[in-house]
């Protein structure tokens, strides 16, 4: 695993925010890292070991996830609230050109920030995600955001994600299901393990249209000049294969592909996706950082 650096902005309403900074070369735009609804930084950890020293990779934790704090008002839960907060943190650190790398709720706040100043993307990453979310999805998600789960041991922790994920990664082994639960779930004063977000992120989700926002085929159409790989897994309930291969179709540099035997959301370490980001940050890599 690569050293990184544990370190923190502050939002417009004073939320304290947590990010991962994996130092990388300078001469290349730095891999922004937001990650799904319920997850946080720690799920861009492999991501981060494969590209980190090539790659500046900062790996956000949204406000209520992770080493951030919980928001004040729970009804900041939404993505234009996101936006205002990666914005502060990209005005904070001088980043006016990166590569963003979105997962679910991560490539709508992806999106929304292209539709503000899409000149600041050297590329994207859409992580089974688009403008239109598929309602199963939707309603599977809805079943589980926002309840508590508090579990004595990680074995208990990594049985219970296995439950709820047995058809999103039918090839996954306890060692598997034993790393994801190390990613959603963290230690707790008193010795128990429980989920790593505030529980009261479901409240703006539970109502509709406020997961995803505006009309997000605008926003997403301004990643129109902007190298964008679209990763969709075969098996996902939340991105249609009609909706992606009509995402691929609007932009001028999209590349769609599709990791089978997954659902959502792919963990961008299966071979095709590997392949797919090498060949989207080789193109970037191509073009210098503008001054």
């Amino acid at each position: 695993m690569p050293a990184y650096e544990n370190r923190y902005w502050e939002s417009d309403d004073e939320v304290r925010l947590h990010y991962r900074d994996y130092p990388g070369r300078e001469d290349r735009p730095p891999i922004l890292c937001l990650a799904g609804l319920t997850r946080n930084a720690r799920d861009f950890e492999d991501v981060a070991a494969r590209l980190a020293g090539d790659w500046r990779v900062i790996a956000v934790n949204f406000r209520g996830r992770g080493g951030s704090g919980a928001a004040k008002d729970p009804m900041t839960y939404v993505p234009t609230t996101y936006v205002k907060d990666v914005e502060a943190l990209l005005a904070e650190l001088e980043i006016d050109r990166y590569v963003a790398f979105g997962t679910s709720l991560g490539g709508i706040v992806t999106m929304l920030l292209a539709a503000a100043a899409p000149e600041k993307l050297a590329g994207v990453v859409l992580n089974d995600v688009g403008p239109e979310i598929e309602a199963a999805g939707l309603g599977r998600i809805r079943t589980y955001v926002g309840k508590s789960n508090v579990w004595p041991t990680w074995m208990h922790a990594a049985r219970a994600v296995q439950e709820g994920n047995a058809d999103v990664y039918p090839n996954y082994d306890v060692e598997d299901w034993l790393a994801m639960a190390k990613r959603l779930y963290r230690l707790n004063s008193s010795g128990r393990i429980v989920l790593d977000y505030d529980m009261k992120i479901a409240e703006p989700f539970r109502v509709p249209g406020n997961e995803a926002g505006p009309d997000m085929w605008a926003a997403f159409d301004a990643l129109k000049a902007v190298p964008t790989l679209i990763v969709r897994g075969a098996r996902s309930d939340v991105l249609g294969d009609a909706t992606a291969t009509k995402m691929a179709a609007r932009l001028d540099n999209a590349e769609l592909v599709t990791v089978p035997d997954v659902g959502h959301t792919p963990m961008l370490t299966e071979p095709e996706a590997v392949a797919a980001i090498d060949r989207l940050l080789d193109r970037v890599a191509r073009e210098p950082v503008k001054a």
